[in-house]
């Protein structure tokens, strides 16, 4: 995850001694940070596994991150619907751009009910089809970060 995430980094790795109960050496718990938040994973070995119970969110201003976040996390996982996705470990990530937070809470009723029917119709979500269901026309990538940023 590191190689993904600017501003992370592992900070510690424990492994399991001869006393188990995982075999020794094999890796107990990696404490981690990503963009300053610090995690720690604890590998429950075959018996525990990961499911969509428990995501992480990713909040994009760009098309181009959702993409680059999307490619990344998705190789050797599984997608989903509506910016879901399963990475190669089984942990599950929402990639989603705050232009769909956005839309989704306009109070033109009408309006955010077209953004959730078309959300609902993607895997990796896409501002430009969002921002066609809202009727805002089609913006160029600037434009779509200058406007989730003000």
């Amino acid at each position: 995850m590191t190689s993904i995430f600017e501003d992370s980094r592992i900070n510690t790795i424990a492994r399991y001694g001869d006393a188990g109960p995982g075999p020794q050496g094999s890796v107990m718990t990696v404490a981690f940070e990503i963009a300053g938040q610090e995690l720690v994973a604890l590998n429950g070995g075959p018996l525990f596994k990961f499911t969509p119970v428990v995501s992480f969110v990713i909040n994009c201003e760009t098309q181009k991150e959702v993409d680059r976040y999307w490619e990344k996390l998705s190789t050797g996982g599984k997608t989903d619907c509506c910016g879901w996705l399963a990475d190669k470990f089984g942990l599950s990530w929402q990639v989603v751009p705050k232009t769909l937070v956005e839309l989704m809470g306009d109070p033109d009723r009408a309006k955010s009910k077209r953004v959730v029917e078309a959300m609902l119709q993607m895997n990796k979500i896409d501002i430009q089809t969002l921002e066609e269901a809202a009727g805002r026309g089609r913006r160029t990538e600037n434009q779509i970060y200058d406007a989730a940023i003000f």
